[in-house]
């Protein structure tokens, strides 16, 4: 690639980035949009197509009353407020707007597809029909016409700094020039050396661990960040899913008629809970993990939905050759997993005779989920959080996407969005589309300042 003249220089076409590009060429900017891998799309292309919003029109056709205000309580609230405010409230304040401006560009929201997207009661997640890959293609279709180049195949290696500004980037050795760089390259998900240092929690989880997002997001655009003074957010944020290592496959949704227990052999959780505070929950066990308790005749009856590994047919070939441990009486099956013997039986007990009475009167699950476990054989599992959905820690940004330094001062001609960056991110995942809504809010945000300063 040989050197030229942009205004914009994108790192990155996922979410982010294509959101970043249309709102730079709808200020006048003249961008050149780069993406590691073959297509656009990034993960956003692979995700399950969920934007978190409130205050939408989708909502109000729906009779439902929300607003940015009680979003952003919510969400600072479920963090505990371990999430920049600034952050948060400008995420809140764009969500209904951007929701509207993605139906604009022709993203297809339906009304059925509106649902209760994490621990609150209000249905905030907001289901594309044709999930991440519609994002992901109506983003990229509305580049047609701008003046933006798009370059796959295309890693850069570092940002070029001159007296003290970001003024473009490096690739295969030749610089390429800007009047502003936004960096959307992804998290480091697939990255493992970086989880050692950025987040244990997934490292810790060893061979079991795997990545569910691009396979370009390695991190890059953070490291060339903190190579030019950029600081980062705390470590090991992320999401990390439950999993019994059956298969790579996205198993967030683990059948909510097993019965977790803990080493002790006590249930810790409504086994029926949202699947990212079910990862929470379980991180806090001892040796992080649980194992799922179920009967021969729940085996009999499991249907593929909605989880396809947890079939009948499916836990009968995982028992014959694992990891599916199988035994001819509690007892037995405690002493093989490792669990509490006594404690385990008398939990089984305890469970069954609630099942039987259709009501949980420990965790209070929906009765519809309760199933006896007093038909032999017995089986059980290791839980694991081993997933790794996305990864929360990045390039610290302001409210207007403008990178810091380690002295939180702006380092000029440089922003960043998506999951390159962190502060957004909490110990609670607050719902599902948090991060797609993470990725196309603050796309906006820094393309449009990014053309700004670029363009005087």
């Amino acid at each position: 690639m040989s050197e030229r003249d942009y205004d914009v220089i994108i790192v990155g076409a996922g979410g982010a980035g294509l959101s970043a590009a249309i709102e730079a060429t709808e200020a006048g900017a003249r961008v050149l949009l780069i993406e590691a891998g073959a297509k656009a799309g990034g993960s956003t292309a692979l995700s399950g197509g969920v934007y978190w919003a409130a205050g939408t029109s989708l909502q109000r056709e729906a009779g439902i009353e929300d607003d940015a205000d009680s979003q952003f309580h919510y969400y600072m609230t479920v963090n505990q407020y371990k999430v920049d405010p600034a952050l948060a409230r400008r995420y809140c304040d764009m969500s209904a707007p951007t929701f509207e401006w993605l139906v604009g560009l022709g993203v297809n929201f339906p009304l059925e597809n509106l649902y209760v997207s994490g621990v609150d009661k209000i249905r905030r997640g907001h289901r594309a029909e044709g999930h991440g890959a519609e994002f992901a293609e109506v983003l990229e279709g509305a580049l047609a016409g701008r003046s933006v180049d798009l370059a796959t195949h295309t890693r850069v290696q570092e940002l070029l700094i001159e007296d003290g500004a970001v003024t473009g980037v490096v690739v295969d050795g030749d610089p390429v020039r800007a009047g502003a760089v936004v960096i959307a390259s992804g998290g480091f998900g697939n990255n493992r050396r970086l989880w050692a240092e950025l987040y244990p929690s997934a490292a810790k989880q060893g061979e079991l661990a795997w990545y569910i997002g691009a396979d370009e997001c390695r991190g890059d655009g953070l490291e060339m960040g903190r190579r030019a003074g950029a600081d980062l957010t705390r470590p090991d944020i992320g999401l990390l899913l439950m999993t019994p290592g059956f298969a790579h496959d996205v198993e967030s949704y683990l059948p909510p008629w097993v019965v977790h227990v803990n080493h002790e052999g006590r249930r810790f959780i409504d086994e029926a809970t949202e699947y990212s505070v079910l990862s929470e929950v379980l991180s806090t066990q001892t040796a992080g993990e649980c194992f799922a308790i179920f009967d021969e005749a729940a085996r009999a009856e499991a249907k593929a939905h909605p989880a396809p590994n947890w079939a009948a047919d499916r836990l009968a070939e995982f028992a014959e050759k694992g990891p599916v441990v199988k035994a001819d009486t509690l007892i037995e099956l405690a002493e093989r997993i490792g669990v509490r013997p006594e404690t385990l039986v008398t939990t089984a007990e305890r469970y069954s005779a609630d099942a039987r009475a259709g009501a949980d009167s420990a965790f209070f699950k929906a009765p519809a989920h309760l199933r006896p476990i007093e038909t032999p054989p017995f089986y059980g599992v290791r839980i694991r959080p081993a997933i790794v959905c996305w990864t929360g820690t990045g390039l610290r940004i302001d409210a207007e996407a403008r990178v810091l330094d380690q002295a939180d001062r702006v380092m000029p001609g440089l922003f960043a969005a998506g999951e390159t960056t962190g502060g957004f991110a909490g110990p609670c995942y607050a719902g599902g589309g948090a991060s797609i809504g993470n990725a196309v809010i603050f796309g906006r945000v820094a393309g449009a300042n990014a053309a700004k300063r670029a363009l005087g």
